[in-house]
């Protein structure tokens, strides 16, 4: 039975987020947590406070605007203080400059009493890398900007529609 509720739990966070509303997913998130996703790019990189994982669904809704998510799978083991969940969901969105975005990533999560401990999130990057590519030729310089963590954020200035990383061009 608890393992179908978290199963549930974890499906409606990410109807959540794909209604806009990722600030639902930050304050499941433990006290002390760590939130990984793999990869050299713009949405790569290791946080550990709230603060920088805001700003991380920032800039990910800034450079892939509107995303949907469907769950494919989640698979839940554990007793509620040692709880670990594997999901397996499909991404797709509208990239600015009309380009049309499609991924498939895996999530490893670590939950204790119900707050989120540990992410780690591993997407095809090769398709990522090509996304980020693509929004960054349309004029959004951040998609190439260093990843957002909790020691290094790269200063953005809103110029228009657009999010230009100071120094990056």
């Amino acid at each position: 039975m608890y393992h179908r509720f978290v199963a549930g739990k974890v499906r409606g966070a990410f109807a959540q987020i794909s209604a806009g509303n990722w600030e639902a997913m930050v304050t499941t998130m433990a006290p002390e947590f760590t939130y990984r996703f793999y990869g050299e790019h713009a949405l790569s990189g290791e946080r550990h406070t709230a603060a920088a994982l805001r700003r991380w669904w920032e800039r990910s809704f800034r450079l892939m605007p509107n995303p949907h998510f469907e769950v494919r799978d989640v698979i839940v083991s554990g007793p509620p203080w040692a709880t670990k969940v594997a999901t397996l969901v499909s991404v797709s969105a509208t990239l600015p400059g009309g380009t049309a975005y499609s991924n498939i990533f895996t999530q490893f999560m670590r939950m204790s009493w119900g707050r989120i401990t540990d992410i780690k999130t591993l997407e095809d990057t090769v398709v990522l890398q090509r996304a980020l590519d693509s929004v960054a030729a349309s004029g959004f310089a951040e998609a190439h900007a260093a990843p957002i963590t909790d020691e290094v954020e790269a200063p953005t200035v809103m110029t228009g529609r657009r999010a230009d990383v100071a120094g990056i061009g």
